[in-house]
């Protein structure tokens, strides 16, 4: 049997799309706040040398800064108003969800519906200020101090003022960037902080893809491997668009119950446990904290000599925590595990859920209402769990192979080309719901003009 959406989804075309205006300028909207975004990316910070910062951004960029310039559009590479990007607004939505769950206050705030999500909302925003803030004074000081073998900074005028307008332009930036992306959410299409991140990613493709196009011209990379990247990257994301709809249905029996004279409920429906339930998170994550030691040997090296144990752990770090390397891509594998299990028992909880199950009187067929259905949904979802995040792992993984055997060449990383194709799938499935919802307008404004007429 094919379901009243399914069969509406399959009659939509161009010209439903036509005659759905608030769709339309939903698109508009999102696409109006992108180019907004796109354009600040091109800002830089006033005060900030070019010349020594492109030097200082080339020995760090193998580090945390290389993940969050492809998350930021090129923006930390030509260290621009939004260097930050929302990755503060990212790290306080993780924390207050972290926090929801051992806070009895917020778990209630959780459990009270709407009013409880807004001001869960409004706690991420002051803790977003919060971190922006560390983050950008963090910026500042590294901008701000000189090297002492050759006496430059990265400032044209090193001082407390340019520090201070530093950390004013960056939290500023990030502000508007949550501001915009509660926006796009509200009046456009999509989550607008995804989209932010999906816009930025996107952007720094062509310039991936020139510089492939550069080097199979030159002879450092050759057609045949060029030709098989390409060909694994589609099978990667065909294989990550497989993954990302794939749900395990677990049927849902609701008893019936007699109502005056007749009986009502004996209705079934399915809960949809998603195979990847912790999303890009892990990743992102476990890249992070790999990429932090590298980053910090990166900018020791370019504020002057070390000498002693502390030099030959800087080696180390950049010897064997690099990109392609094999003790990174193992510490990079174990962490994404971790993290999957860690934000997937955060995200989905089997006894809050059982519980609802059984004050609506649903149940699961043969397992008992309460701590069975629990440890049945836990089951599960662990199971669910160690595939997606061995898909996960895997999708990471490869391109950090790929990097290492073909000495830097392969440029888009895991990561970028998970989020890309899961907002994607996200947007497109926003876009088929307002189009449905506007069919099923135009069914209704029509059953009503056929009732007045007769």
């Amino acid at each position: 049997m094919v379901s009243a959406a399914e069969q509406l989804a399959r009659n939509m075309n161009f010209s439903t799309f036509g005659k759905a205006k608030e769709l339309q300028a939903r698109l508009w909207f999102t696409l109006g706040a992108l180019i907004v975004y796109r354009f600040g990316t091109h800002i830089p910070i006033p005060g900030v040398d070019p010349v020594q910062y492109a030097q200082a951004f080339g020995n760090a960029s193998a580090g945390i800064l290389g993940m969050w310039n492809s998350f930021s559009g090129g923006a930390v590479e030509r260290m621009a108003i939004f260097a930050l990007n929302v990755m503060p607004y990212i790290s306080a939505s993780i924390i207050v969800q972290i926090l929801s769950t051992a806070i009895p206050s917020l778990e209630r705030l959780k459990k009270e519906g709407e009013a409880g999500r807004k001001q869960l909302n409004q706690y991420t925003r002051y803790l977003t200020v919060i971190l922006a803030i560390a983050q950008a004074f963090g910026v500042a000081v590294a901008l701000n101090a000189q090297d002492p073998s050759s006496g430059t900074s990265m400032a044209v005028q090193p001082g407390f003022y340019f520090m201070a307008s530093t950390i004013i332009t960056l939290v500023g930036g990030t502000v508007f960037l949550m501001w915009l992306g509660e926006q796009i959410t509200a009046r456009g299409v999509g989550n607008g902080i995804s989209l932010i991140i999906f816009s930025g990613i996107v952007a720094e493709l062509p310039s991936y893809i020139g510089n492939s196009l550069d080097q199979a011209r030159t002879g450092a990379l050759q057609i045949p491997t060029m030709l098989a990247i390409m060909a694994m990257s589609i099978a990667m994301i065909l294989f990550i668009v497989f993954i990302e709809r794939s749900q395990r249905r677990l049927l849902i029996q609701y008893p019936k119950r007699q109502q005056g004279n007749r009986m009502v409920g004996g209705e079934s429906s399915f809960l949809p446990l998603k195979v990847n339930s912790a999303g890009v998170i892990p990743p992102i994550f476990a890249s992070s904290l790999l990429l932090l030691p590298s980053t910090m040997a990166g900018f020791t090296n370019t504020t002057g000599t070390t000498t002693g144990w502390w030099a030959e752990t800087l080696q180390f770090i950049q010897a064997y925590m690099g990109h392609g390397q094999p003790l990174f891509i193992v510490l990079y594998a174990a962490l994404i595990i971790f993290f999957c299990f860690f934000y997937t028992s955060i995200v989905f909880n089997p006894e809050e859920t059982a519980e609802n199950l059984r004050k609506y009187g649903g149940f699961i067929p043969g397992y008992r209402p309460g701590k069975r259905t629990a440890e049945h949904l836990d089951y599960v979802l662990t199971r669910l769990t160690v595939i997606g995040s061995i898909y996960i792992a895997a999708v990471c993984v490869l391109p950090e192979v790929l990097r290492g055997q073909f000495q830097g060449q392969f440029y888009i990383g895991g990561t970028s080309i998970l989020i890309v194709v899961s907002v994607t799938m996200d947007t497109i499935a926003q876009i088929q719901s307002h189009l449905i919802g506007h069919q099923y307008e135009g069914m209704i404004k029509k059953a009503r003009l056929g009732g007045k007429k007769k």
